[in-house]
């Protein structure tokens, strides 16, 4: 039997979504019946947790095991739809995680423009109460720095400091060496994530 590991986030820790409704346990496996058809019909997972971010419908982590009929997806492959999902560790929500781990990537590539100093403190300490006014700054700052060649790096900080930053840091990765920050980024939310999971 073929078997594949990786990662699933999900909406809700107890059960299912889309209409589904089965309950989530450890343990136990969830099984669909049809043709296996990413994004249409079978039971998704990442191999790269960096990858199962991207299509997280929320913020609960899993660890899973896909198993019987499995079915690549992308170029280079992304994430895989199987008929069988076993939820190995996890269930537990992930937003402080995450959004640590965005403010991290924002600070990655900080040097690259003249951040204000609320969004760094932001960034380098992730207090809630000063949130709003780095967004603001990191707005203002992204704006007038859309006509010039710093524009990536100002919409990687300004979406940091309001929880996008994942997407913009792997944006500005894109253009400087995207293969090699991503296996950084994904090394580094992999070990985070591990830390809470256990």
């Amino acid at each position: 039997m073929k078997k594949i590991k990786g990662w699933w986030f999900a909406e809700d820790s107890r059960e299912l979504a889309n209409g589904d409704g089965r309950k989530i346990k450890l343990g136990i496996t969830h099984k669909v019946k049809g043709e296996i058809i990413p994004c249409k019909n079978g039971l998704h997972l990442s191999p790269k947790i960096l990858d199962a971010l991207t299509y997280a419908p929320g913020n609960i982590i899993y660890m899973v095991e896909g198993t019987g009929t499995i079915v690549p997806h992308g170029n280079p492959i992304d994430k895989y739809a199987c008929s069988e999902r076993t939820y190995i560790s996890g269930g537990i929500d992930a937003s402080k995680t995450i959004s640590k781990f965005a403010r991290l990537c924002a600070l990655d590539v900080i040097h690259l423009w003249d951040a204000p100093e609320v969004v760094v403190r932001y960034l380098k300490t992730g207090d809630v109460d000063i949130r709003d006014a780095a967004a603001r700054a990191a707005t203002r700052a992204a704006t007038r720095a859309a006509t010039d060649s710093a524009w990536a790096a100002a919409r990687a900080a300004a979406w940091a400091a309001t929880r996008a930053a994942t997407r913009a840091a792997a944006d500005l990765a894109w253009a400087a060496a995207w293969d090699a920050a991503q296996s950084k980024q994904n090394a580094r939310l992999t070990r985070m994530i591990k830390r809470i999971i256990k």
